[in-house]
């Protein structure tokens, strides 16, 4: 018989005992322990189980500095860490590969927002750059690219069923409508549902100057670093300063313009391939032999072409004509170019094999006049090559209340899923003035090429100062031109910032301006370019609206501070107030991806859903 505290030797309790009549036997005394009471351990708080206690005065808190064990272990680093298993897949115009990784995320106190940031990332298996298989010259086979995931999956030793979730990067003839709508349904069949992030020109230009660590690189050592990122199609220029993107373009210059097999012959010639092939002298096409120092003939004066592109100024018409977008005219000061891609392999001469095309013989080319002084710049050390952009996805979400949102209306509004975020440039100065909001707006879509989408998206702001009427007033003035065209278009707007003005700033766009659209704002919630985010139903009575976060994660981010390969400091708790309320960043109702939630209910009305996570590399235009 189990004798519990309040109970006697006959197993009846006090209470029970006092009803009825009996004088219940007296408890033996108490010997008061000396030293302070010892404090609750882990494991009364595991899984939820214990979450509703008393401490008396003195009681020993073992939250922190006091817990002995594994800091695995302890209550803090759980409720601030997750670790997610996630896959990334990137389909280019060439080259297709899969990397899987382990993620850990900790919750860190930045920016007004305790957001989670990957701080660590173990890559668990890196698939070989396999060719992205076409059944025809524009579109892929999406049957033999589910066997490349398949063959991806069987290698690293692992199922759909053991992925949290995953990203899916698409570029080039991948962006293809037949394409990517076949892609997309082959990658949701092999791992559920992937955030899907589409690359063009100026995108895939940013993607690889982050992805190289030539962002990173810019920020650590104060340089206004030129990043060439030449894959199988085109040449991705980047301009970095202080970890930032200024401007971006695309030369078509890569190194499967031109393709020949082991006799030989060639067997893929591309437009752009054949004007270089007329460039160098020689009239191409499919089916033709050509001889070897033919190859090196025309690879020697593509390489010749992108120098001059880059270098040359005025720009003649004939460089100017191979430019997929806007050429950049003006450099300014720059204190050093650094190359990625599948051909910077070989100009920075860490891969000989020959994959018949033009890779090989172009990136010797390049690294000859590299070598003779064809740039007046510096050329930097390599960074991440033909895996550029090692990228993916982390996933959470928080809750936000709703004293601190504005939505015109719910039913139109909500939900929405993968909203592409992108953060335009504006520092909010003391006068705000609207043409220069919408000059800033109108700029950043055109960079991130949404501005003739018919997508979603979400638009993120740093506020900085006073919540003045004057200065919102501006602000919303000009967030209404920079986005007048899709308000003609009828798409609803959906703005989200750091700074607490969100309801006041959705009544003047919606209310005093008398917008046509359906306007949704948050804040508290900081975001970036690159970021997708999900927003949810609004859950009543409490008024929230679930915000999930999925940030495209790079090996060496300079916003995050740090390189993803080590382990980083001590766990971050942080809350934020609201005005009338508080916001509190806890860990309630969180689950990590596949029957390994934790249900912990901290008698609070937001949750943080930890669910998934991506990371891999492109070898995008692998030549």
């Amino acid at each position: 018989m189990n004798q519990g505290k309040g109970r006697d030797d006959s197993g009846i309790s006090a209470a029970d005992a006092e009803e009825e009549g009996v004088k219940p036997a007296a408890e033996p005394p108490v010997e008061t322990p000396k030293g302070p009471p010892p404090g609750h351990t882990l494991e009364d708080h595991e899984y939820g189980d214990v979450f509703f206690h008393e401490h008396g005065p003195d009681a020993d808190h073992d939250h922190d500095a006091d817990f002995d064990g594994p800091l695995e272990e302890n209550p803090l680093w759980i409720a601030d860490n997750v670790r997610l298993t996630s896959v990334g897949i990137d389909v280019g115009s060439s080259g297709t590969q899969v990397i899987f990784s382990r993620l850990h995320l900790r919750r860190l106190a930045e920016d007004m927002s305790s957001r989670y940031y990957v701080v660590n990332r173990e890559t668990l298996f890196q698939s070989p750059v396999a060719l992205t298989p076409y059944e025809s010259e524009t579109r892929i086979s999406d049957e033999k690219l589910g066997k490349i995931l398949d063959d991806a999956y069987e290698a690293a030793g692992l199922s759909p069923d053991d992925i949290d979730a995953g990203a899916v990067i698409l570029t080039g003839e991948a962006l293809r409508r037949e394409n990517s709508q076949a892609i997309a349904a082959t990658v949701s069949q092999k791992g559920g549902d992937f955030v899907c992030a589409t690359a063009g020109h100026h995108m895939e230009s940013m993607l690889a100057a982050f992805g190289s660590g030539a962002a990173k690189a810019s920020q650590n050592g104060d340089k206004r670093i030129l990043n060439v990122d030449i894959g199988g199609g085109t040449a991705k220029l980047a301009i970095l300063e202080d970890g930032q993107v200024k401007v971006t373009a695309a030369v078509h210059i890569g190194g499967r313009l031109q393709v020949v097999d082991e006799y030989g012959a060639i067997v893929r010639l591309d437009p752009a391939g054949r004007t270089h092939a007329a460039r160098a002298g020689f009239d191409w096409s499919v089916g033709d032999k050509v001889l070897s120092e033919d190859l090196d003939r025309v690879a020697d004066g593509m390489a010749a072409t992108l120098i001059d592109a880059l270098v040359m100024r005025p720009l003649p018409q004939d460089l100017e004509n191979f430019y997929l977008t806007d050429p950049i005219l003006d450099w300014g000061h720059i204190d050093g170019v650094m190359f990625s891609g599948g051909v910077a392999e070989y100009v920075y001469d860490r891969e000989e094999r020959d994959f018949g095309d033009m890779g090989k013989r172009l990136g010797h080319a390049i690294a000859r006049r590299l070598s003779a002084g064809g740039l007046p710049w510096d050329l930097l050390p390599a960074g991440e090559c033909i895996r550029a952009t090692a990228l993916g996805a982390s996933e959470y979400s928080v809750q936000l209340s709703g004293n601190t949102c504005f939505i015109s209306d719910h039913a139109e509004l909500l939900p929405r899923r993968n909203l592409q975020v992108i953060q335009p440039p504006y520092e909010c100065p003391e006068e705000i003035v609207a043409e220069d909001v919408a000059k800033a707006v109108k700029a950043h879509r055109r960079a991130f090429e949404v501005d003739s989408d018919d997508r979603d998206i979400a638009l993120s702001f740093h506020w900085r100062g006073s919540p003045a009427y004057e200065r919102m007033h501006a602000f919303a003035q000009g967030l209404a031109l920079g986005l007048d065209d899709m308000i003609a278009a009828g798409k609803p707007l959906f703005i989200v910032l750091d700074g607490d003005i969100a309801q006041s700033l959705g009544h003047i766009l919606k209310d005093e301006l008398e917008l046509p659209v359906g306007v949704l704002v948050i804040d508290g919630v900081v975001l970036w370019d690159f970021d997708y985010i999900d927003l949810g139903k609004i859950r009543l009575p409490s008024r929230t609206v679930p915000v999930t976060i999925k940030s495209l994660v790079f090996s060496d981010d300079p916003r995050s501070g740090q390189r993803l390969d080590h382990e980083h400091g001590e766990a971050h708790t942080h809350t934020h107030d609201h005005g009338g309320g508080h916001h509190h960043h806890h860990h309630g109702d969180h689950g990590h991806g596949h029957g390994h939630g934790h249900n912990h209910d901290h008698s609070h009305d937001h949750a943080h859903d930890h669910d998934a996570a991506a990371s891999h590399g492109t070898g995008r235009d692998k030549p």
